[in-house]
């Protein structure tokens, strides 16, 4: 089960990469700066982080399967919704309703935090050499 989430959470990871360059490219492309806080989270949460975490998960046993899977679904939905809820805040497309917007971008935030105390306890619950 853990390879599974290595490799999913590695795939995400590139599609998050592939927008997040896509972002900065069109920002640099256009002279526009504004989605300059999502194309940094976008980065630094969906790419980074969750390719760290397949990583992770590829080099070390884990004795907690079902954190895995709970941190596993709660980085994918935290990362998506905080992004996400970021360009309904500060875009504003759609002319979606303020509050809606926020409501998203507190709770994606919440997941991922929740997600990143996930990540915190599975690594204390691994085997220290690594090898799996």
């Amino acid at each position: 089960m853990q390879e599974k989430w290595s490799l999913r959470l590695i795939r995400i990871a590139a599609l998050f990469g592939l927008i997040g360059t896509v972002l900065g490219s069109h920002m640099a492309g256009s002279g526009s700066y504004a989605f300059r806080p999502i194309h940094a989270h976008i980065l630094l949460v969906g790419w980074l982080s969750m390719f760290a975490w397949g990583v992770f998960y590829r080099i070390y046993k884990v004795h907690a399967i079902k954190l895995v899977t709970a941190h596993g679904w709660t980085a994918i939905i935290g990362s998506i919704g905080l992004t996400t809820g970021m360009w309904l805040q500060f875009m504003k497309p759609f002319s979606v309703n303020e509050t809606l917007a926020l409501i998203f971008y507190i709770i994606g935030g919440t997941i991922l935090l929740v997600s990143f105390g996930l990540f915190v306890i599975i690594t204390f619950l691994t085997d220290k050499g690594g090898n799996r």
